[in-house]
Formats: C-alpha cells, sequence, structure tokens
C-alpha cells in the first residue's frame, strides 16, 4: 500500500495527543500508522485519490476525537522526490532564514505572481500545491504568516522544511 503523509492545519500538544490521532487513523482502516514531532503530522499507509484520503482522515478525527482538523495528503514519494529536488536551491536566502512549505487548498495562489514578500518573509514559489518560502525570524512578529493568508488565505498548513525531511524519514 502506498506511503502518505498527512499534514493537519491547527494542531498541537494543548489540542490533540497524537497516540489519539494514531489510533483515530488506525480505526478508519489506515495501516502502519505514525504520528511525527507533535504538530499534526502522521505517515500511515492508503490507497486513493489525494481528496479521497484527505477525506476519510478529516472524518476519522472528526468521529475519534470530536475535533475537525483540515487535512493536506501527500504521496510519501513525492514529497521525498521534492526534498530530494530541493526547490530552494535556485534562491539567495538570507543569513538566519528558516526555510518553509505551506500545503494549499486546491487552486489556491494560481494567480499569485511570485516571488512576494513582507519584511524578512518570502514566498519564493509555488509547485503541485505547495508553497515554498522563507522568513528571517523576528520577535513577535509573525510576518510570515500574514503573508501566507494574505496570499493564499487562511486554508493551509506550513511546516518547516526540517519536518518535511522528518515525515520523509519516518515513512
Amino acid at each position: 500500500m502506498p506511503r502518505q503523509a498527512a499534514f493537519l492545519r491547527g494542531v498541537s500538544p494543548m489540542n490533540c495527543r497524537m497516540a489519539e490521532l494514531k489510533a483515530a487513523y488506525e480505526a478508519a482502516g489506515f495501516t502502519e500508522v505514525r504520528t511525527v514531532l507533535a504538530s499534526g503530522n502522521v505517515v500511515f499507509g492508503g490507497s486513493g485519490t489525494r481528496r479521497a484520503l484527505e477525506k476519510k482522515a478529516q472524518a476519522a478525527t472528526e468521529q475519534h476525537l470530536e475535533k475537525g482538523f483540515r487535512t493536506f495528503v501527500r504521496r510519501v514519494d513525492d514529497l521525498r522526490g521534492i526534498v530530494e529536488d530541493d526547490p530552494f536551491r535556485h534562491f539567495r536566502l538570507p543569513a538566519g532564514a528558516k526555510r518553509i512549505v505551506t500545503f494549499l487548498a486546491d487552486g489556491a495562489g494560481a494567480g499569485a505572481k511570485l516571488p512576494v514578500e513582507m519584511q524578512q518573509a518570502s514566498i519564493l514559489a509555488v509547485a503541485d500545491g505547495i508553497a515554498f518560502g522563507a522568513y528571517v525570524p523576528l520577535e513577535n512578529d509573525p510576518a510570515f504568516m500574514r503573508l501566507i493568508e494574505k496570499t493564499f488565505g487562511k486554508d493551509v498548513t506550513t511546516r518547516t522544511w526540517d519536518t518535511l525531511k522528518k515525515v520523509c524519514a519516518a515513512a
């Protein structure tokens, strides 16, 4: 069965226990389920279209956790290809910049003219429903999240490049 990765929006250790999230995915019939970190990342075996897997995963959390989390699913092989290709290699990033990936709702950002910037944050490219960006952390200023929402809306979820690599390794 193909390995999949789910990235849930709005999950934190305060609102979702990873053991319960794992159990919800298993109850939905997904196989070899594993959570990665405590921020709503799940790798699992499952087949079907991306949309069908997302709906099934969201229904599982609503039913078993009594909470709905917008879920973005991608094939692990596709994510590994992105990591190997490293889309950031095409850009000169400032010292101390954190690289991030943002999973987008279908069709989001189709007309965005990139790159876009705000303060020390930038969205550099979009490919296959994933935006690639970078930001230099500013104390008490989530400029990057404001830029993401302004460009793509709130129906997104963002992970660091390092988290994406950890998800791929865990699969």
